[in-house]
């Protein structure tokens, strides 16, 4: 708990509305579809850092933060070490984004679930909190990095001002979560967020990162220790400045943010948690609807990788340029439809074996799938649609026009699902015992007094 002196009570500035529901939720009463809802995000976003940790990123962060000094405050996921919280969520957060796995908000161009859910595990982890606390804080954090995301333009703050709002929503979402469950007062969040702004940062030359290791600094790791450490330092007697998103010189501000506080004004009716997307393919989101077709299509008859003279997939123009022929396994358009028709199916391990890009069979297939971008589909809601026409050499054909993706919020994913994803994610690391014990503690999250049996749970043995 925070130790610092003062006026405990902030004024009616906007700073001062969103510290207040910082402090409120823990008296908020969450609906049922909302914390079932965090339960889903929580575990998949766990899947993401288990499997992460296998990955490029997650390995280079994990090496650091087992090589780092200071009190054992909470712990590295797949590894026997504590570590301070803020690196524990560094490495963590790290893991979740070491590829395309990880959760995603449309509307606001942000991915929470990997800054948020790992900060907030540290956190909860640090200050001996429950797991209803843990579900509030990562529910908090959602609307706040979301919210934040919209409020700076989304796909404009990127377009036009060259910043990345995966960053600057993390940051203030982690925060957000953190600062609950360090349980600042009212002024201690609003110093907490004062931090965080402080700590925003993010351009778009991320999106040029061949290694995936930047762009999980960027989305993911810097935001989660960030966040985390805004909260650390009220929690530790730092003060801030009362009102950093109002007044002369405030956040919004200096990003141009036009109208920020019309985001904010559902706050607390409107969860959104139950507006992000979860992934029902480990790979990037352009690509999702197109999966889903050919899951159809495969489904209905299985589909001749032989026969095939042509693939035709039509996407929206944005999401085309993002996953056209990438150097990635996971990112790549054309590969991962050529995989899937020729396996049958597609997982965690398929989609990201680089050496499978070189399979004989996969790279012919490759070189017929042709992608185009539509804009049509650009302007279509729900947005990423995608439509798949498999022309055989016969002359016949089979289409099939995605247009709400499974796992999006028009087309939600069961947790029956989002336990099979995950099973497909952690088996690999994790035995079949540890793997049941993290789903199993997850699914009861609400509750547990701590989050002990989930963190045993992910500790390696």
């Amino acid at each position: 708990m925070s130790k610092t002196s003062g006026d405990t009570r902030t004024g009616d500035t906007g700073t001062a509305r969103l510290a207040r529901y910082i402090v409120d939720m823990n008296q908020a009463a969450l609906p049922r579809s909302t914390v079932e809802r965090a339960k889903l995000h929580i575990l998949d976003t766990l899947g993401a850092v288990v499997s992460g940790y296998a990955l490029k990123a997650g390995q280079l962060a994990r090496r650091l933060a087992e090589s780092e000094m200071g009190p054992p405050e909470a712990s590295l996921a797949i590894s026997d070490h504590r570590v301070p919280a803020a690196m524990a969520a560094f490495a963590n957060a790290m893991a979740a984004h070491a590829d395309e796995t990880d959760d995603a908000h449309p509307t606001s161009i942000t991915h929470p679930g990997c800054a948020v859910v790992p900060a907030a595990l540290a956190a909860c982890e640090l200050f001996g909190r429950s797991g209803m606390d843990l579900i509030r804080a990562v529910t908090l954090g959602y609307d706040f990095c979301a919210r934040t995301g919209q409020a700076l333009g989304a796909g404009r703050f990127l377009t036009e001002k060259c910043f990345d709002p995966h960053a600057f929503g993390g940051t203030i979402g982690a925060g957000a979560a953190s600062a609950f469950l360090a349980g600042l007062g009212e002024r201690e969040a609003a110093w907490a967020l004062s931090y965080a702004v402080q700590q925003t940062s993010g351009v778009g030359t991320v999106f040029r990162d061949r290694d995936h290791v930047e762009k999980a600094f960027v989305f993911a790791g810097k935001p989660a220790r960030d966040g985390l450490t805004s909260a650390l330092l009220v929690s530790r007697g730092f003060t801030a400045v009362d009102d950093a998103f109002d007044g002369e010189w405030n956040f919004w501000t200096a990003f141009g943010a036009p109208e920020p506080w019309t985001h904010f004004d559902t706050l607390g009716r409107v969860h959104e948690i139950e507006h992000t997307n979860i992934k029902r393919w480990s790979v990037g989101s352009p690509i999702q609807a197109a999966l889903d077709s050919v899951d159809v299509l495969h489904a209905e008859t299985a589909i001749d990788a032989g026969a095939i003279d042509r693939i035709e997939v039509r996407l929206p123009v944005e999401g085309a340029r993002v996953v056209d022929n990438r150097n990635m396994p996971s990112v790549n358009l054309q590969h991962l439809v050529a995989l899937m028709i020729v396996d049958g199916h597609l997982g965690f391990q398929s989609s990201h074996d680089q050496d499978r890009m070189r399979d004989p069979r996969v790279a012919a297939l490759r070189e017929r799938v042709l992608l185009v971008p539509d804009e049509e589909l650009s302007k279509a809601e729900p947005s990423r649609q995608a439509i798949v026409t498999i022309t055989y050499r016969d002359g016949s054909s089979r289409r099939h026009h995605t247009t709400a993706v499974r796992g999006t919020t028009d087309n939600p994913m069961s947790w029956e699902e989002v336990v099979t994803k995950a099973r497909d994610l952690m088996r690999p690391t994790l035995d079949q015992a540890q793997t049941e014990a993290v789903i199993a503690a997850v699914g009861d999250l609400e509750n547990a007094a701590s989050i002990d049996n989930l963190v045993e749970g992910l500790t390696l043995r």
